[in-house]
C-alpha cells in the first residue's frame, strides 16, 4: 500500500517553558507509537518532534492510509453449548453469530479446537484494518492523555457552554497526510491546513501548509518561526558563540543546560544580542550576579578566559528589529535595578560579622522534631571537632568547631534570604570579608559539598570534617525520627547525603571508623533507639554498593567485600581489586566453594573458636591443614595488616590442595566431643585466616 508523510501540530497559547521540552517529546512519541500499534507506521517510519512556545507538533514519515486487514479468531462457546446432539445450532449460538453479523449459514465453517478441557467453537473473520483518520484519532486522544503535566487548564470553547481541559488553551489544529487533511477533532477543533506564526514577525497570517513536508520551511519562512526545539536551541548556542567571541579576550557564555532549554522554550526565533552593565556592580561576589541574571532574567552572563565575570551580557530575544539598540537598552535598563538589589544586599550583610548572626539561628526552625538551626549547629559543631581531631589534632578541630559554628549563619543574611541558592557561598565571602582564616571561610562554603553527583568534595581537611560532621547530623536525626526515603521519595536528600560520606572517606581516603561515626552521629540525639544505627548504617552500605557497581565491580565482588561490613571506606577499592585478582587464580573457585562449606558447618556448630590442640589431631589430613595453616596465615596476616590485600588473598590461596584433602579424609563431626570442638576449631582458625579482606564464600558459584 503507498503511504505518505504525516503532519501534525496543535497551536496553542504560551507553554510552560521549563516543561516544553518533555512536553514536545511526549506529545510526538506517544502518538508515534500508537499510529505504529495500529499498523499504519512500519519499522523504517521516522519520527520528527516540533515544540515551540505556542505550538506541539509531530511529523512522521511512510504513514499508510489504511492499515492491513487482520485476521483474528474469536472463540463463541464449548461445542456442547453450541450445538445440539444432532449437530444444530443452538439458540445460544445462533444469537452469538447474529451479534457477530453473521447466520446459521457460517456454522458449518466454525472451527473446533480444544480449549483446555473441552473442545471450543471459534469464528474466524477478517476485520479491516483502521483508517487514516481512525487511527489518528485514537493516537492523538492518547498523547493528549498522556501529557507529562501535573495541572491542566480548564477554558470554555466559543459556544460559551463548553468545558475543555488542556495545558493552555487550544486555537488551530492542522493535520495532513501528503496534502490531504485528515478528519480529526480534538479539543473543539476540527483539523485542517492552518497554523499561525510568530506574533509580530509573521510575513502572512494564518500560514498555510500545503503539504506535511512542507511544515518547518513554510512556517520559518512565512510564520518566522522556528518549530524545532532541536534546531532553536542549536541556532542559541551557536549565536552565544558568535557573540560572545566578538567581545574577545577569550569571552564565553556560562555554560547552563537547564537555562539553555528554558529559553530555547522562550523564542520561536531567536536572536542573541550583546549588552552591558556598569563596572562598579563587579565588587559584589560574581556568583550573585550571574544567580540573579540566569534566575531573574533568563540573561547568559559572560565569563573572560580565566572565569571571571564581565560586564557584558548576552540576551537571547524573540524579535529580529533592523535596529536592535532599544531593545538593547531596554534590558540593561531591566537589569540594572537587580544588580543594584544584589550590591545593597552585599553591603548591608557585610555591616555585622557572621559570628553576631549565629544568634539569630535560634529562631529559625530546623525541624519541628529536631528543634532550631541553633541547635542544629551545637551538634555539628560536636561532630565536627570529634572528627577534626581524629584528622588533624587540636589546631584542626578549633578551625572546625569555628566553621561549623558560623556555617549556617548566612541564612539570616538579606543576600541568602533573596537567593537561598547561595547558602554558604556568601557565608565564605562573609567570613573572609571577617578577617576570617581561609580554611575555615572555603569550609564555610564546602560543608554543603558534595551538593551533587559529581560535585566537587571539599577543598581542606577543616571543610571535610564539617561537612562530614553536617551530613551525618543530618541523617542520624532524620533516621532517629523515622524520616527514611522511600521509593524514589527523598524529600531531605539523605541518599545524597550519605553518598556524600561515601565519597569523603573514600576519595579523601581517610582513617575514620565508619561505625565510630554513626556512633557520635546518633548519640545526639535522645530520639534514637537501639536500632537506628544498624538502619543508618545498612542505608549508607546500600548506597556504597550501589556506586561500586556503577563503577563496573560485579554484584558477587561487591557482596564478598561489603558482607565484612569494612569500616575504613578507604580500603574498599584495595580490596575490591585484591578479591578480583583473587577470583582469576586457578585456586580461587575450590576455595571459595570450601570457604562457603566452612562457614555453613560452623553455623550449625554450638561453639566453634579459632583454637587447636595439636595432641588432639589424629588424621594425616588435618595435621596438614593445620601445619599449613600456621605456615600461610601468619604471613596473611603480615600482608594484610601492612595494606596489600592482594598478595594476603595469594597467599591463602596455596590452602587449596589441604583443605581439599581435609574434606575428603576426615569427618568433622566425630562421635568424640574433644575431637570435634578440636576439628571445628581448626576449621574456625581457616576461616577468620580466609575472610580477612573479603567473604570469599560470596565468590562460590
Amino acid at each position: 500500500m503507498a503511504t505518505q508523510n504525516l503532519l501534525i501540530e496543535l497551536f496553542v497559547e504560551e507553554l510552560p517553558p521549563k516543561a516544553l521540552k518533555k512536553l514536545g517529546e511526549a506529545f510526538a512519541g506517544v502518538l508515534f507509537e500508537q499510529i505504529k500499534a495500529q499498523g499504519l507506521a512500519g519499522a523504517d517510519s521516522k519520527l520528527t518532534s516540533f515544540a515551540s512556545p505556542r505550538r506541539l507538533g509531530a511529523h512522521v514519515t511512510q504513514v499508510a492510509s489504511q492499515g492491513a486487514d487482520k485476521a483474528v479468531s474469536q472463540k463463541l462457546m464449548p461445542v456442547s453449548v453450541g450445538l445440539d446432539a444432532a449437530g444444530n445450532p443452538t439458540p445460544a449460538l445462533t444469537k452469538k453469530l447474529q451479534a457477530l453479523g453473521a447466520d446459521a449459514s457460517a456454522v458449518a465453517s466454525l472451527k473446533r479446537a480444544m480449549d483446555g478441557k473441552a473442545e471450543a467453537l471459534f469464528y474466524e473473520s477478517n476485520v479491516k484494518g483502521a483508517t487514516l483518520a481512525e487511527a489518528l484519532q485514537k493516537a492523538f486522544n492518547e498523547s493528549v492523555a498522556k501529557l507529562p503535566i501535573p495541572k491542566v487548564m480548564t477554558y470554555q470553547l466559543a459556544d460559551g457552554w463548553t468545558d475543555v481541559k488542556f495545558v493552555r488553551p487550544a486555537h488551530s489544529l492542522l493535520a495532513l497526510h501528503g496534502s490531504d487533511v485528515v478528519a480529526i477533532e480534538a479539543l473543539g477543533l476540527k483539523a485542517g491546513t492552518i497554523t499561525h506564526g510568530h506574533r509580530f514577525e509573521a510575513t502572512v497570517d494564518p500560514v498555510v501548509i500545503k503539504h506535511a513536508d512542507d511544515y518547518a520551511a513554510t512556517l520559518e519562512r512565512d510564520g518566522a518561526v522556528i518549530a524545532s526545539f532541536a534546531q532553536r536551541r542549536a541556532d542559541i548556542v551557536r549565536q552565544l558563540a558568535a557573540a560572545a567571541s566578538k567581545v574577545g579576550n577569550g569571552a564565553r557564555a556560562i555554560d547552563d543546560d537547564a537555562l539553555l532549554d528554558e529559553v530555547t522554550a522562550l523564542v520561536e526565533r531567536p536572536n542573541v544580542l550583546t549588552c552591558e552593565f556598569e563596572k562598579e556592580f563587579l565588587d559584589v561576589p560574581q556568583e550573585c550576579l550571574i544567580l540573579t541574571m540566569k534566575a531573574n532574567q533568563k540573561y547568559f552572563p559572560l565569563l573572560d578566559a580565566t572565569g571571571k565575570l564581565t560586564n557584558r551580557f548576552l540576551v537571547v530575544s524573540n524579535i529580529s528589529p533592523a535596529d536592535a539598540s532599544a531593545v538593547v537598552g531596554g534590558n540593561e535598563r531591566v537589569v540594572r535595578p537587580r544588580l543594584a538589589d544584589a550590591k545593597f544586599f552585599f553591603d548591608q550583610d557585610r555591616k555585622k560579622t557572621l559570628a553576631s548572626r549565629v544568634a539569630g539561628l535560634a529562631k529559625v526552625v530546623y525541624h519541628n522534631k529536631l528543634g532550631t538551626q541553633g541547635e542544629r549547629v551545637e551538634r555539628v559543631r560536636k561532630l565536627a571537632t570529634a572528627i577534626a581531631t581524629q584528622l588533624g589534632g587540636h589546631d584542626l578541630a578549633q578551625q572546625a568547631d569555628q566553621a561549623a559554628q558560623l556555617a549556617k549563619a548566612d541564612l539570616v543574611t538579606d543576600m541568602v534570604g533573596e537567593f537561598p541558592e547561595l547558602q554558604g557561598i556568601m557565608g565564605r565571602y562573609y567570613a573572609l570579608n571577617d578577617g576570617l582564616l581561609q580554611d575555615v571561610a572555603d569550609a564555610i562554603e564546602d560543608h554543603y559539598k558534595p551538593r551533587f553527583a559529581g560535585d566537587e568534595l571539599p577543598r581542606n581537611q577543616t571543610g571535610v570534617a564539617t561537612a562530614l560532621a553536617d551530613k551525618l547530623e543530618t541523617l542520624a536525626g532524620l533516621f532517629a525520627i523515622g524520616q527514611l526515603p522511600t521509593g524514589d521519595k527523598d524529600p531531605f536528600a539523605l541518599r545524597r547525603h550519605a553518598l556524600g560520606i561515601v565519597r569523603m572517606l573514600i576519595e579523601k581516603d581517610l582513617p575514620l571508623s565508619l561505625h565510630e561515626l554513626l556512633s557520635h552521629a546518633v548519640a545526639l540525639f535522645p530520639q534514637a533507639d537501639a536500632k537506628t544505627q544498624e538502619l543508618l548504617a545498612d542505608f549508607i552500605f546500600d548506597r556504597l554498593a550501589g556506586t561500586l557497581r556503577d563503577q563496573g565491580y560485579s554484584a558477587q565482588e561487591v557482596d564478598a567485600v561489603l558482607a565484612l561490613r569494612p569500616q575504613r571506606l578507604g580500603d574498599v577499592a584495595q580490596r575490591l581489586a585484591a578479591v578480583r585478582a583473587f577470583a582469576a587464580l586457578p585456586e580461587a573457585p575450590a576455595l571459595a566453594a570450601a570457604n562457603k562449606r566452612i562457614g555453613n558447618i560452623l553455623k550449625k556448630a554450638e561453639k566453634a573458636d579459632a583454637h587447636v590442640s595439636a595432641a588432639l589431631l589424629k588424621e594425616d589430613a588435618e595435621k596438614a591443614l593445620h601445619t599449613m595453616t600456621q605456615k600461610v596465615a601468619p604471613q596473611a596476616l603480615a600482608q594484610f595488616e601492612a595494606g596489600d590485600y592482594t598478595g594476603s588473598l595469594q597467599t591463602l590461596a596455596q590452602l587449596r590442595d589441604t583443605v581439599d584433602a581435609f574434606f575428603d579424609g576426615v569427618m568433622v563431626n566425630a562421635e568424640e566431643m574433644d575431637l570435634r570442638l578440636n576439628r571445628l576449631g581448626l576449621l574456625a582458625t581457616v576461616h577468620q585466616a580466609m575472610n580477612r579482606v573479603a567473604d570469599l564464600s560470596r565468590l562460590a558459584s
